[in-house]
């Protein structure tokens, strides 16, 4: 297992933004999964699990305990045919996304392609039921394996997962996944590719990919889009140092070069209380803001 220390957290954030963690511990099975926990637990140190970054805040002071990335050597794939003609996925937590996306794609399996632009690993997308463009994890998902911070390996079936909205059971109690097991049908190599491209191209469209951000700031609030509100309360491009509301898109706050997390939770800020102000909407941030030793 790799083990550094003041390992700077900006490097490891698609919003590159976040000063040096204690330990950044790469595990790359389940095992040096357990290891890490063990660990963290020596150390007497809380312990937070990265996957991509692609969601989160951390601050400029960093984070006074481990940073467990699951990632690399953690990213199989297998696939096994069921008798009613559906092909069933086991794949480790630390593949991207995208990349398992692809991956299904040249196997003629449909129903995945939704996430074929999503910026962050499957461990992620199972713990937040990561979804776009009207499809979600639950949709497809059969069961999660995790590993409990006594490490402790259960397998959850979907109902025990209680996945909603952006939210999980492994959320709630601090879980790590180690691999999904997800069942598909099959379809046309080609027309899935087509999907995947056409919602990628709608993604580059719509959203800031050219500055770096941690993907929509905002949940949906019920009954309105966080985007549209934003723009509506006349938040559009509104800065706070290198930290913006994203012109191209609201919902988006972006680092134009130099942001601080200080900056960036000030915005997220001063956005929630003209929102409120002018429609009486209290925005829930979606990016997680992780402080210097919080657990989970």
């Amino acid at each position: 297992m790799i083990i550094r220390e003041q390992e700077p957290l900006s490097a490891h954030t698609t919003f590159r933004i976040g000063g040096p963690a204690a330990y950044y511990l790469i595990p790359e099975n389940r095992d040096e999964v357990r290891d890490a926990l063990v660990f963290a637990e020596e150390k007497k140190l809380p312990f937070y699990v990265l996957g991509r970054g692609s969601n989160m805040l951390f601050d400029d002071e960093g984070y006074e305990g481990v940073i467990i990335e699951i990632g690399r050597g953690m990213e199989q794939v297998s696939m096994e045919g069921m008798p009613d003609g559906r092909v069933r996925v086991t794949a480790q937590a630390g593949i991207a996304m995208s990349s398992l996306a692809v991956q299904l794609a040249e196997a003629e399996l449909t129903g995945f392609a939704f996430a074929g632009g999503i910026p962050g690993t499957l461990g992620g997308g199972i713990t937040m039921n990561a979804g776009a463009y009207g499809g979600e994890i639950r949709d497809c998902i059969l069961d999660a394996t995790v590993i409990t911070d006594s490490g402790e390996i259960l397998v959850l079936a979907r109902e025990q997962l209680e996945l909603g909205y952006r939210t999980s059971v492994i959320q709630k109690k601090n879980y790590i996944v180690l691999e999904g097991n997800f069942v598909f049908t099959r379809g046309k190599k080609e027309e899935i590719m087509a999907e995947i491209k056409e919602l990628n191209q709608r993604r580059r469209d719509k959203q800031p990919l050219e500055f770096p951000s941690a993907g929509s700031t905002f949940k949906r609030p019920e009954g309105h889009f966080a985007g549209k509100l934003i723009q509506d309360a006349g938040l559009r491009g509104y800065r706070v140092g290198d930290a913006q509301v994203s012109e191209k898109h609201s919902g988006f706050v972006i680092n134009r070069g130099n942001a601080t997390a200080a900056e960036v939770r000030q915005l997220i800020q001063d956005v929630q209380e003209r929102v409120q102000e002018k429609f009486q909407v209290r925005l829930e941030p979606e990016v997680r803001i992780v402080t210097m030793g919080n657990k989970g």
